[in-house]
């Protein structure tokens, strides 16, 4: 599965408010992921910036105005709206907002949001007490019972000095409220515990012991699955990995934590997908003070296993079919052999098996490599891909086990 905004038209409705300059960047990273993007200004918009930026940036040209198009033969406002596959309006000021709501139709973004078929995702940016204006709350949710998906903005310091919520969000938080929109839905009403990151057992208040493991796996499978209609809670350790965007993040530190997170979310779990790269022992009894170089402690650790939460929740779950079960064998030799070994120890449905001795497949990297195992012996080897594009390709798996 591609990137969602691989050959998608977007069309990117930009209003008057001081946020649109930050339309620019999201331009750019959006043909950097592969979209061809048009741009739709308001009059009020091309007094913040001019068209001619968003054309070089674009690389189409800027549409104004329904009498005063570049293809005035073409109908504008229907031959775009019957092109797109995603109308996104951003900054949508309240004004904006307003003219949505009643489905107005005296501008050439007007026009297209009444003519579009396709999704219309809506980012409000404004002064806060507008935005918390109830004539704007009304409108907000007026647009929703039309079915435009609206972006809650961020809180923050606004352009006027005044704090509170009418912030447009920053990149990474549109970025996945966008692919999401242009993902298909496959995985709605699932719900997915998905766990990721190391865990980290205290020695003292200042030491521990932990493992290389970054999250970067468990996140992109958190992400990934909450763009594909998924509800997702996200047990994590430390990592220093914001939090997909839409996703219930239930920190933890150590494996006792993560135990008991995992257990209380169980219930409701369709899918589990055990990422986390957990600690085998713990400390029989951390020092409350820090351990000095010349003590008895500092020479000898006494240690503990930890609970092994996949087998638990492999035993807990038997013969039933529910949850599919998914676990992760990071491993340095005979991988196909250890990853079979611990499906089928741990009663699972899937395994996925990486090298961690790998160049481009090790802790910390962005890519990975990885052989899919199911319970009936089966082998899936994937070529070497972005984390992202590999937690789609075992969530294809998943879903296709969800079908069946």
């Amino acid at each position: 599965m591609a990137t969602p905004f691989a050959g998608k038209q977007i069309l990117f409705g930009i209003t008057g408010g001081i946020a649109a300059y930050k339309a620019a960047d999201w331009i750019r990273a959006l043909r950097q992921d592969g979209a061809e993007v048009t741009v739709i200004m308001t009059e009020a918009a091309t007094k913040f910036v001019t068209p001619l930026t968003f054309a070089a940036l674009s690389g189409h040209p800027v549409e104004c105005d329904i009498f005063t198009s570049t293809n005035p033969e073409s109908i504008p406002h229907i031959s775009l709206a019957k092109q797109c596959d995603l109308l996104l309006i951003a900054p949508a000021t309240a004004n904006t907002i307003a003219r949505l709501a009643n489905g107005m139709a005296d501008t050439l973004l007007g026009c297209i949001a009444l003519a579009t078929r396709a999704p219309v995702l809506i980012f409000p940016a404004m002064n806060s007490a507008m935005y918390l204006h109830p004539a704007s709350q009304r409108n907000i949710e007026r647009c929703k019972e039309i079915h435009y998906t609206i972006i809650p903005p961020a809180c923050g310091a606004m352009a006027c000095g005044d704090q509170g919520p009418g912030r447009l969000p920053e990149w990474p938080c549109a970025q996945a409220a966008i692919a999401t929109a242009l993902s298909p839905q496959d995985l709605a009403n699932q719900h997915f515990l998905v766990t990721a990151g190391p865990t980290q057992e205290p020695l003292d208040p200042v030491r521990f012991l932990s493992n290389r493991s970054t999250g970067k796996m468990g996140y992109a499978l958190a992400r990934a699955a909450k763009e594909r209609g998924a509800i997702v809670t996200l047990v994590s350790g430390p990592t220093a990995i914001p939090p997909p965007w839409g996703v219930k993040l239930v920190e933890v530190r150590t494996a006792l934590e993560m135990q008991q997170a995992v257990s209380e979310h169980y219930p409701t779990a369709t899918v589990i997908i055990k990422s986390a790269a957990v600690s085998d022992f713990r400390l029989t009894q951390s020092s409350p003070q820090k351990i000095k170089k010349n003590s008895a402690e500092a020479t000898t650790l006494g240690l503990t296993a930890n609970p092994d939460i996949l087998l638990e929740l492999g035993n807990r779950k038997g013969a039933s079919t529910s949850p599919i079960l998914v676990g992760f064998a990071a491993e340095s030799d005979q991988h196909l052999e250890e990853g079979q070994r611990k499906l089928l120890q741990k009663n699972l449905d899937l395994i996925v098996v990486n090298d961690i001795l790998g160049h481009d497949t090790g802790f910390a990297s962005d890519t990975n490599q990885i052989t899919i195992i199911d319970k009936n012996g089966g082998q899936t080897p994937l070529p070497l891909l972005s984390k992202d594009e590999t937690a789609h390709r075992v969530l294809d798996r998943i879903k296709h086990m969800l079908n069946s």
